[in-house]
């Protein structure tokens, strides 16, 4: 398995090198296309007389973190351009928000035109806001800080960060899977010829983009050993913000089985199309410095189950009520835990960690000599305890409550080893 591993490895590095940047920017202009003239004329009578108002509903739900991301991204792209060390990437790059353009001009036309909704590209994005996820407002405002470092840290390191964020997170898995979702549809059922001609476009571009996204961090990569570290510390932030993306309302699953797909499809396409393309560029997620940002020893399709299930459990993603206290719910959460501590954070490499819940019952850590393991109960000796009620520790487990705040509201309140409590940020990635 290990040598086979390493020869899809080898052959994709070898695919990405035998692509140039001049090739990626022929293909653009061989590829260049028209958003203005799409004919929606049959759209019209489709999304008014043939879709159901569920589809509708569900469509427009899907189509308006489209049009938002397209519009989010053509914003953002000018620091990346600014940054790029080569003036090849330089040029893509512009080529790139060309495009990016182009894709909202023709989500903003559809929208317009053909849902009813706003008169100019600003009335129609304000009017479809309603419809972001938390999930994807989280994601794209971590887009916006990160393309506002970027114009004060060009640094490679960074700049492989924020390729990371732009061509890996937001268009492979995120979009890509989304993409190939709305384009099966539409195909299969004949309906939407002019959006689904425009869709078609769109994943075309966004192949090439992806293409040079993964050529342009394994270049980074091999130039310099440190964008390891910032990639994996750019994931640990944004992967728990960007699982909540295609989160439906309510969590109504009909919002993507009325156009005969799964949720569970659609995010095991975004985890593949993930893996894949950071092996390509050289990051092979078990190899990623710290704390691994997913449980790699579980399938893309364990990954996605236990996603899901946590998200419904409040553990990750929007915050909509308490977090369940299901005993084998909770045993995931802290398996997430125990999986993604940073065992380097630890003196000697061993540590001892105690959850002392005012409302809950009481949980562990134990780290030792790089493998960690952790179950519910009390240790006699503990480096350091926890006490904080189960709600809180959620809170800052999923990122919605800084554990630093936390201390100061007397929300979390440890007790112990000071040196233990020093390595906590780096311990937990936070």
């Amino acid at each position: 398995m290990a040598d086979t591993a390493t020869k899809q490895a080898t052959a994709q590095r070898q695919a990405v090198d035998s692509v140039s940047y001049q090739d990626l920017y022929r293909r653009w202009e061989n590829g260049n296309w028209k958003s203005t003239e799409l004919d929606f004329s049959q759209d019209y009578t489709h999304w008014h007389e043939t879709f159901s108002d569920l589809e509708r509903s569900a469509a427009l739900w899907n189509y308006s973190m489209f049009f938002h991301g397209e519009d989010s991204v053509t914003d953002n792209l000018s620091p990346y351009i600014d940054a790029a060390p080569r003036e090849e990437q330089k040029y893509f790059l512009a080529t790139q928000q060309v495009d990016e353009a182009r894709h909202a001009v023709f989500f903003g036309r559809f929208m317009k035109e053909v849902v009813e909704r706003g008169q100019d590209i600003g009335s129609s994005l304000h009017a479809t806001q309603p419809h972001l996820t938390w999930g994807f407002r989280k994601t794209f405002e971590y887009l916006d800080k990160v393309a506002d470092g970027l114009r004060k840290d060009r640094s490679k390191p960074n700049f492989a960060a924020a390729i990371t964020m732009y061509h890996l997170v937001v268009e492979a898995t995120l979009a890509q899977p989304g993409q190939h979702f709305i384009e099966g549809y539409l195909e299969k059922r004949g309906i939407l010829p002019g959006f689904y001609q425009g869709m078609k476009n769109v994943s075309k571009d966004e192949q090439r983009h992806i293409g040079f996204g993964v050529k342009c961090l394994s270049d980074l990569v091999r130039e310099d050993p440190d964008c390891k570290y910032a990639v994996a510390d750019l994931l640990r932030e944004v992967l728990p913000m960007s699982v909540g993306v295609f989160v439906p309302p309510n969590w109504d699953r009909r919002y993507v089985e009325v156009f005969g797909s799964t949720i569970e499809e659609v995010y095991l396409q975004g985890m593949q199309s993930f893996e894949s393309k950071m092996r390509a560029a050289g990051l092979p997620l078990e190899e990623l410095p710290g704390a691994p940002p997913l449980p790699i020893t579980l399938t893309p399709a364990e990954r996605v189950e236990r996603a899901l299930t946590m998200l419904q459990a409040g553990f990750i993603g929007e915050k909509t009520g308490p977090p369940s206290r299901d005993p084998q719910k909770v045993a995931l959460l802290f398996d997430l835990i125990s999986r993604s501590v940073d065992t380097s954070a630890t003196p000697n490499g061993a540590a001892a960690i105690q959850w002392d819940f005012k409302d809950a019952e009481p949980w562990f850590l134990r780290i030792d000599n790089g493998s960690t393991h952790t179950e519910p109960g009390r240790l006699e000796r503990p480096d350091i305890t926890l006490r904080c009620a189960f709600e809180d520790w959620v809170d800052i487990t999923a990122g919605r409550e800084d554990p630093r705040i936390a201390m100061l509201k007397g929300k979390l309140r440890p007790r112990g080893s000071i040196r233990m409590l020093m390595r906590m940020p780096r311990l937990f990635g936070r």
